[in-house]
């Protein structure tokens, strides 16, 4: 063990490197995935909730729909299998199917909703790809709009969210409701 301080270098570091990436640091998501105090598999204990209180925009047979507790934008969710498993080669084919169809109707709810400019939809599939519950797979939806990394987030380390988390998440299960009547429980 040394004690002198690790500084991160090298290809990169520098805005003006066209060889080189850039990188966006947020630092803020540090505290969350090292201190903040949480069941092991937070996304187990979620479904023994009330929806509101869990943030559940809704709930199927194998899967469920939850806003993330710190979203990255307004309005990003995951779609979680209620069953922990790991990888997405583990789900079983009913699985698989609503997780799909989830994915589908979150993207509709939050076009219908909020008319992100983009959406990025993905899975972090292990603790090294930055899963933070990575016995437990979770697809994010995130909306994207032009601008939305802006001087706020890059500078102050600040997201800017317009609304609360309970008014984004019954905004979208009442989305989910309206794109696909029948299954949500808002």
């Amino acid at each position: 063990m040394t004690d002198t301080p690790y500084v991160d270098s090298g290809v990169g570091d520098t805005p003006n490197n066209p060889d080189g990436l850039l990188r966006l640091w947020a630092p803020y998501r540090s505290t969350y995935l090292t201190k903040s105090p949480r069941s092991a598999d937070p996304f187990v204990e979620l479904p023994k909730q009330p929806d509101e209180d869990a943030l559940i925009i809704a709930r199927g047979e194998t899967v469920y729909c939850v806003l993330n507790l710190f979203p990255y934008n307004p309005g990003h969710m995951m779609v979680v299998p209620y069953r922990a498993v790991a990888d997405y080669t583990e789900l079983t084919d009913e699985e698989t199917a609503e997780l799909a169809h989830f994915t589908k109707t979150a993207l509709r709810a939050l076009r219908h909703s909020s008319n992100p400019d983009a959406v990025n939809v993905g899975l972090n599939l292990g603790k090294a790809s930055g899963g933070s519950v990575p016995t437990h797979l979770h697809q994010h939806i995130v909306p994207r709009w032009t601008g939305d990394a802006n001087f706020m987030t890059v500078m102050t380390g600040t997201k800017v969210l317009p609304q609360t988390l309970r008014e984004t998440r019954d905004l979208l299960a009442r989305a989910w409701a309206e794109v696909e009547p029948g299954e949500s429980n808002a």
